[in-house]
């Protein structure tokens, strides 16, 4: 299934294209899309097809059409927060771009029938944390994954926002898959042909949506459904108390993050006001006295005086002032703020490691 839109060079040009034909409509999952390099989930010799809108499989390994995965992603109306479970989660490269938008206080499961399918996907979940460039732009919620039959969940022990299934359903078990929603979520499956949202509007009320049609492999039935052998799969935890460490690691790094992107924000707004007004004459630069950086000693942050520099021309410059007269001279080079940040605290190594969650770069 696929080839609806053209073939692309790279990942931001397959995205470009799947935005022209209107198979991505929202900017929530355009930057979820280029945020994760498809190419990253294929095998190194298969890596030339990555960027075409084909679906891929190589022994249990499987990946649908970029068209599909981008018609799920709108269809599953992602906020952050919510809880989502993938039914035959497979490479990890849908639930990886679903955790960008979940944020670290989402719930973000999937269930595979192959234990081999899932060691690859955790193999692809630790380069995509400790080597994308996008990884400092988002605030993740980290997939798990657990080995077994999508169809041997008990459904009424655990309930979720939004759930996908990779699989195609018919509709002998399409009642199973409503059962795993709340009661304002959404599941988005193909079924009977066809991908079709489905929302549950109450306890017993349903809203369905056909999408497009598609092809997809059947669900596997579990091989001892007809005796009392089946094996129950054991989701993960829902709402685990997280590790004091975990919770100190994500507000850390969300307030580097805030402050960091402040002055662009505030540049942006800047621009934004001025725009379509004349341009202003560019004022001749004065000295003046600015105080307080942000610093930090071995125990907490606390604010403190930049020692300044005595110039000829009778003013104090902090070296902060120096640089920032030697970027207006400079264009502009992307610049990761959030590494720059941590890597600029004054905190031992392994704590700036923790912070950065090990990345090599």
């Amino acid at each position: 299934m696929g080839g609806a839109v053209s073939a692309g060079e790279d990942n931001d040009e397959l995205i470009d294209n799947l935005k022209e034909a209107h198979y991505i409509r929202s900017e929530l999952v355009e930057q979820a899309f280029r945020a994760v390099d498809r190419a990253d989930y294929y095998l190194e010799e298969f890596r030339n097809s990555a960027y075409k809108d084909l679906a891929w499989r190589h022994g249990n390994i499987h990946l649908s059409a970029p068209c599909i995965y981008s018609e799920v992603m709108e269809a599953l109306d992602l906020q952050p927060g919510l809880s989502f479970l993938n039914l035959g989660s497979g490479t990890g490269y849908l639930s990886t771009m679903v955790g960008l938008i979940l944020g670290p206080f989402g719930v973000n499961h999937g269930v595979e029938l192959h234990s081999d399918v899932i060691d690859y996907a955790y193999q692809r979940l630790d380069i995509f944390i400790k080597t994308s460039d996008s990884f400092d732009r988002f605030e993740f919620c980290e997939p798990s994954f657990v080995a077994g039959n999508c169809l041997e969940i008990t459904p009424e022990s655990r309930q979720y926002d939004r759930v996908y299934c990779g699989a195609g359903v018919q509709r002998e078990h399409e009642d199973y898959m409503k059962n795993l929603l709340k009661v304002g979520g959404i599941l988005v499956l193909p079924l009977e042909e066809k991908l079709t949202k489905i929302t549950r509007t109450g306890h017993n009320t349903w809203e369905t949506k056909k999408i497009i049609a598609v092809s997809f492999a059947p669900l596997v039935l579990p091989k001892n459904r007809d005796t009392d052998k089946s094996k129950i799969v054991p989701l993960p935890a829902m709402f685990e108390v997280r590790p004091l460490q975990d919770l100190a690691r994500i507000a850390i790094r969300h307030t580097l993050k805030m402050t960091a992107l402040q002055p662009t924000r505030l540049r942006s707004e800047r621009g934004g006001a001025r725009s379509g007004a004349r341009a202003r004459p560019k004022r001749r630069r004065t000295c003046r006295r600015a105080d307080s950086l942000l610093l930090a000693n071995r125990h907490a942050f606390v604010s403190r005086t930049i020692p300044r520099k005595h110039t000829d021309d009778g003013c104090d410059r902090s070296e902060t002032d120096e640089e920032e007269v030697g970027r207006e001279s400079r264009p502009d080079t992307p610049v990761n703020l959030l590494r720059e940040r941590i890597l600029g605290l004054p905190l031992p190594e392994p704590l700036k490691m923790y912070l950065l969650y090990y990345r090599q770069k």
